[in-house]
């Protein structure tokens, strides 16, 4: 690789990581985030990543004529691990200090995971996407994108070898059969299943593989373009790609997709059509932006646990001036851990038995840490301990009021006994149906209730309404249940997490980074249920169906900006409570099933309250 290209390849590393930064910063600017694009970086470092080991390889094999596999992953532990091996035992004694139990369990549990490259999967399970508010107690989300790359890697390198070894002449040819597939997987899977697209090394093989095509050619011809026009235009265009993807890309779009191909052939024209005179390539060879891309990993590694504990902590909150502060601390770790661990264990001089053994220890540490912390069950600090127990809601007990999760309840011992003494002692009973909401409703109903009043609550969290194909819920025995004391029931307060009607696959849960918000509502489970309890005699008078849960930190804004939302038909996952609202009243109206709207009952307070 010449050393203009190398110089140009730090610059798209300074672009890819400073997007990440500005999009994990969450800069506003007067109530706008210009950086909602962001994420794009980290597609730019799958490319790059592509190119490099690629021509590593290639180079090594066409040289030598051979391969080894010993210097090969010996470079890579050097480059990776001791950097963030660093960062995870920093962040130790602060995870430790502010996160409840519950949150340094997952802490420990992804501890595991990078370390295993296999960060991608858990984060995926454990529910984060990338960047999202939830996401901020799981200081290393961000890793997802080692565990990728380190998969590539293996699985590359021995698809590579034994395509040189014995298909040499075939080797473009399957390295673009598989750019198609992936690419046709990461399409398929942005629309069917986009949170697991984002995370798995499928729907990202094709931009690692759009860099390694590249080194391919330019190995094999012995050169990048020669066109001197299109080495002075194409560049430009490229840069032009990749800078309207950071603007003006947002979360909400499929991606990765066909969509994500526009920043991809950016970077791979920025690549290909460099050339000393052209002025991109000069631009990016600065010393400024060669800088940032060398201490790109620092900046990577160090960002998100800096971001995470900051938010944490309230350190930052809409403060432009500490998120600043925050960025100087970034640069300050960066730069000095480039100096003093990333060269200093990428020299070959560091005997590699010494490399060995700094991270051998280290790991010892770290699985010392995440074993207790996972035996005590997350409870090592007492004064996050005591938090926990404080903010905890637990089931509300008393006389004739209980709650039970399980699916079976009906062969349940208080089935048995104490449902049919208190329908002996009281006749009647107020049944509370649904997910962890409905288990808050119980809680609620059940304190304010006076003390002779008989409270069954039938609630699972993540259970979807009346949804038959999920055998861990509790829905069909509910049904069951409903028929069989139809007559002893006062009333039915049924109430949900509104994300269930948001998708149209009935699989996302998460409907705050679902990437299916923009197909049609799916009401079926829900008009199945009402038109079923409609079959039973006395029902349709007793049902209250209790609107959707708003979160408390989201109202405000549906106040102010719900009418212009509606003018505008604008996106906005926050507001799409709105419209969910509105479909279910009609739908209850439609059924004769009387509907209690949240937003409604919010919105008259709201006036009350706060419009002088």
């Amino acid at each position: 690789m010449e050393k203009n290209n190398k110089l140009q390849i730090y610059g798209l590393l300074a672009i890819a990581v400073g997007a990440v930064i500005l999009y994990n910063a969450q800069i506003t600017i007067f109530g706008h985030q210009p950086f909602k694009g962001g994420f794009i970086g980290v597609d730019i470092f799958f490319v790059i990543s592509g190119y490099l080991i690629t021509s590593i390889i290639l180079k090594e094999l066409l040289t030598t004529g051979s391969f080894s596999f010993k210097n090969f992953y010996e470079s890579r532990i050097r480059q990776i691990f001791p950097l963030l091996l660093l960062v995870i035992l920093t962040s130790l004694p602060l995870a430790w200090y502010y996160l409840l139990p519950t949150d340094l369990i997952n802490f420990s549990k992804s501890i595991i995971t990078v370390l295993s490259f296999s960060s991608n999967f858990y984060f995926h399970y454990a529910g984060n996407a990338f960047g999202e508010l939830g996401s901020l107690p799981k200081p290393f989300v961000h890793t997802w994108l080692l565990s990728v790359i380190g998969q590539f890697y293996i699985l590359f390198t021995i698809v590579l070898l034994i395509t040189f070894k014995y298909f040499r002449k075939y080797l473009i040819h399957i390295l673009i059969l598989g750019f198609v597939i992936s690419l046709g997987l990461a399409d398929w899977g942005s629309r069917n299943y986009p949170y697991f697209n984002f995370f798995v090394l499928s729907a990202r093989a094709w931009e690692l593989l759009a860099g390694s095509i590249l080194a391919y050619f330019e190995i094999t011809l012995g050169h990048r373009s020669k066109n001197k026009t299109l080495n002075l235009i194409l560049p430009s265009i490229g840069l032009f790609l990749i800078g309207h993807s950071i603007l003006f890309f947002n979360d909400k779009m499929f991606h990765p997709s066909l969509y994500t191909l526009s920043p991809i052939i950016g970077v791979c024209l920025i690549i290909w059509f460099s050339n000393k005179n052209e002025l991109i390539t000069r631009i990016l060879s600065t010393k400024l932006f060669v800088g940032i891309g060398l201490i790109s990993y620092s900046l990577y590694l160090w960002h998100y646990p800096i971001f995470a504990f900051a938010r944490i902590t309230n350190f930052i909150d809409t403060n432009i001036l500490k998120k600043l502060i925050l960025v100087g601390v970034l640069f300050i770790l960066s730069i000095s851990s480039y100096f003093f661990i990333e060269k200093l264990f990428r020299n070959i001089n560091f005997h590699f038995k010494k490399v060995v053994i700094v991270v051998s220890m280290i790991i010892g540490i770290l699985v010392i840490f995440t074993s207790f912390t996972l035996y005590k069950d997350g409870r090592i600090n007492k004064f996050n301990i005591m938090i926990s127990d404080a903010i905890s809601s637990p089931l509300y007990r008393a006389d004739c009021k209980f709650s039970t999760y399980e699916p079976d309840f009906l062969n349940e011992n208080f089935f048995k006994k104490d449902f049919l003494e208190c329908k002996k002692k009281y006749n009647k009973f107020i049944l509370i149906l649904g997910d962890s909401h409905s288990e808050d409703l119980f809680n609620s109903i059940s304190k304010v209730s006076k003390n002779n009043e008989f409270i069954v609550g039938l609630n699972r969290g993540g259970c979807r309404p009346f949804n038959k194909n999920n055998k861990n819920c509790h829905y069909n025995n509910a049904l069951k249940f409903i028929e069989n004391f139809n007559e002893n029931i006062k009333y039915i307060l049924f109430t949900h997490n509104g994300s269930y009607f948001l998708t149209n696959t009935g699989n996302e849960k998460d409907w705050s980074s679902s990437k299916l918000r923009k197909l049609p509502l799916n009401l079926t489970q829900i008009n199945n249920t009402l038109s079923y309890l409609k079959t039973i005699k006395e029902v349709n008078s007793n049902l209250i169906f209790i609107g959707p849960h708003i979160a408390p930190n989201i109202f405000i804004d549906i106040k102010f900006f719900k009418n212009n939302l509606v003018k505008n038909n604008k996106d906005t996952s926050n507001y799409d409570l709105i419209f969910v609202d509105e479909k279910l009243k009609e739908l209850s109206k439609q059924n004769n099933i009387k509907y209690l709207s949240k937003i409604d009952i919010l919105d008259f307070k709201f006036e009350k309250d706060f419009i002088v």
